[in-house]
């Protein structure tokens, strides 16, 4: 499995990644998932979400994370690309492409991953109210 993981500070350009997918013949399914903060979280109005990490231990749960898909799903390959800093509202935080044979591998893999980085992988927000 192709794995590509990148946490930064930049943008997501979601257009630009998508045009840069790498699709076998085997290839059936692209799923790809887009985190976007939105105005309000619970009853706060909010402006952005400020993410905070720790880098080494986030990469590692990742990779646990990447493996046990690897054992669970045949996955081609996935990419990730979480931001931290400040997310202003109707930007994305998230962003996850997962490439299977079958769309049912793809969905479940890209949904258990995102769970599993939610409650697993050291990725902290903030949120910066109006």
């Amino acid at each position: 499995m192709k794995i590509e993981l990148n946490i930064s500070t930049e943008l997501i350009n979601e257009i630009a990644l998508c045009k840069h997918q790498t699709i076998s013949e085997k290839a059936g399914a692209v799923v790809t998932f887009s985190g976007i903060v939105r105005a309000q979280e619970g009853e706060s109005q909010i402006s952005a979400i400020n993410y905070e990490s720790f880098d080494e231990m986030a990469e590692h749960q990742f990779k646990l994370i990447f493996s046990e898909i690897n054992e669970r799903w045949p996955i081609e390959s996935i990419r990730l690309t979480h931001r931290i800093g400040i997310v202003k509202v109707n930007e994305a935080s998230l962003w996850v492409e997962v490439i299977s044979c079958h769309r049912k591998e793809a969905f479940d893999a890209c949904q258990y991953l995102i769970n599993e980085m939610k409650s697993r992988v050291p990725i902290w927000k903030k949120i910066i109210n109006k």
